[in-house]
């Protein structure tokens, strides 16, 4: 029904003799005695294209594929990284969200949210390959065309993260004769219409259904490809590809628990990367954003509670059961209230994406308060966080109730890269984009009955409105808000003269507690225009006379 991929550490990129230089150039063809034992069988083409799997959970919020900072949701109004030490997920977040030219230059930009040389690595690893497959592939002809698709999925999802990053990027295929030095920029429609190709390839050639080796499908290539389209702003191929996916009726979203969306294995899983611990694959989610308290409970030795969802991001959620949303007027004023928040009378994705005083976790009570067990502390006042909270909340999304720091320090929840819950999203816009109304409202009622809430048909910018909100909420912490944001042209306007905000939260000598509204930045957020696209790094200036900065870098 789906795909996934429990990486094997046995396979290794230099029995393929790939190279590890930075350099694109260095990239060709090492050893043809070599190339030919491993691309003329079909078992030894495949454990060669295993170690292109690995490539999925780069791009994920586990690592650093798609910001070097933390999550992208870091730069905008949701996420506040509330200890003001100088380091990556900790004070760079803001520096980059509070956007002050004098600090976030090209040099500073490249460096935590571009990702250049690392992609341009992956690409040149899966061109090598497809011309060794092309050269020596010597077995049946339906396995070659698979494995070419395999491949061509895996360099479509790594142009798409360079096109929707850079724009205009450097376009290489498999025909090695072509490498040259000081190769131009593409337009980046050229740069879309190779990633459509690529993506379109491997959606007809992959298999539809997964196989118990967990080999990339045909639905994952579809469901990436009308991720991209909509970034195009290719609307009819975006729609297309989304009704690939749904009218294959392979996936379903998880109706019981939210929660159970993010597990391995569920029905809503379309391209899932899996970490295995035996094999030392693992990530540090939890060690990043488990609540502070964890220390103490569950034997955190890491720091914790990194990342805090603002009051902004909580106020995004409406009841449970009749939808609206809370008014939270009561909380705005800076004069202090003891009236309890409505927290518990949100609706499931808040419960599951978010920790508020007083929720449970791992069998304790969460104690977001100054002194508490979990600890809040002001922005900037005090400089480390050591686990506590700025705004008054810890992250719940994808931090694993059940993993034991007692155990391990690392974590091996899966990475669900794909979730047909976002193809249903990507299907509803690309249906507004081309005046399928129906069908943009089923989609997003379909979404929301998922977790109880009701709907009403919506049309004009009323409908956009409400795909917007399902997407912002849906989706929270998966790294798509903030590149959404980007591609509607909203980023600045929504993060610049602004700030985020929690509450502080004290606890009464009675046992009731004291809530007060407070901002939990120094300065405004800002997003400058040229922060739409991300700029070269200095190595390919420096290396490439054919390429300069781009306008709004230079």
């Amino acid at each position: 029904m789906k795909t996934k991929y429990l990486i094997s550490v046995g396979i290794l990129c230099t029995s393929l003799g790939f190279s590890s230089c930075s350099d694109y150039l260095d990239m060709t063809p090492t050893n043809e005695v070599s190339d030919k034992t491993v691309w003329n069988s079909v078992t030894n083409a495949e454990l060669a294209v295993n170690s292109f799997y690995h490539y999925t959970a780069y791009f994920g919020n586990y690592n650093e594929g798609q910001c070097k900072a933390g999550m992208t949701e870091g730069l905008t109004d949701l996420i506040k990284y509330g200890d003001a030490n100088y380091n990556a997920y900790r004070y760079v977040p803001n520096e980059l969200s509070y956007g002050e030219t004098s600090v976030v230059d090209a040099n500073y930009v490249a460096t935590y949210l571009g990702n250049w040389a690392k992609v341009y690595e992956y690409v040149r690893r899966v061109n090598e390959a497809l011309y060794n497959l092309d050269k020596y592939g010597n077995f049946a002809p339906d396995d070659v065309t698979r494995l070419e698709a395999e491949l061509r999925f895996f360099r479509g999802m790594l142009y798409f993260d360079l096109v929707k990053r850079y724009k205009e990027v450097i376009i290489y295929d498999k025909d090695l004769t072509k490498i040259q030095p000081n190769m131009p920029l593409s337009t980046e429609e050229q740069g879309w219409d190779f990633v459509e190709s690529d993506l379109n390839f491997a959606g007809e050639h992959l298999k539809k259904s997964a196989t118990s080796n967990g080999r990339v499908t045909s639905g994952a290539a579809y469901a990436l490809l009308s991720r991209a389209m909509l970034y195009a702003e290719r609307w009819a191929k975006a729609k297309a590809a989304a009704e690939e996916v749904i009218n294959s009726k392979l996936y379903s979203l998880v109706k019981d628990n939210y929660v159970d969306a993010f597990k391995s294995n569920s029905s809503e899983a379309i391209w899932e990367y899996d970490y295995n611990a035996t094999n030392k694959v693992y990530h540090s989610w939890d060690n990043f954003y488990a609540p502070g308290g964890d220390k103490k409970f569950d034997g955190n030795n890491q720091v914790g509670g990194l990342a805090n969802p603002t009051q902004e991001m909580v106020e995004s959620y409406e009841y449970a059961t009749t939808g609206g949303f809370p008014d939270w007027s009561a909380w705005h004023t800076t004069e202090s209230t003891e009236e309890n928040p409505p927290y518990s009378k949100l609706e499931p994705r808040f419960q599951a994406s978010i920790l508020y005083n007083g929720a449970t976790w791992k069998g304790r009570t969460i104690e977001p308060f100054v002194g508490g067990n979990d600890g809040w502390m002001q922005w900037l006042v005090e400089k480390d966080g050591n686990g506590r909270t700025a705004t008054g909340y810890f992250l719940r999304k994808l931090v694993d109730e059940n993993h034991s720091f007692s155990t391990s320090q690392y974590s091996v929840a899966p990475w669900i890269a794909i979730r047909y819950a976002e193809v249903l999203l990507n299907y509803a816009e690309a249906c507004y984009r081309t005046n399928d109304v129906n069908n943009a409202n089923n989609a997003v009622r379909e979404i929301r009955s998922r977790v109880g809430l009701p709907y009403s048909d919506k049309s004009g910018d009323a409908l956009m409105a409400a795909i917007r909100q399902e997407r912002k909420v849906e989706l929270a912490c998966e790294g798509f808000y903030y590149w959404d944001m980007r591609r509607w042209k909203l980023a600045q306007s929504t993060f610049s003269a602004t700030r985020r905000h929690g509450l502080k939260i004290e606890k009464n000598a009675n046992g009731t507690f004291k809530y007060t509204y407070v901002e939990v930045d120094h300065k405004d957020l800002s997003f400058p225009s040229k922060m739409y696209r991300c700029p070269l790094p200095s190595s390919e200036i420096n290396g490439n006379q054919s390429v300069s900065q781009y306008p709004e870098w230079q």
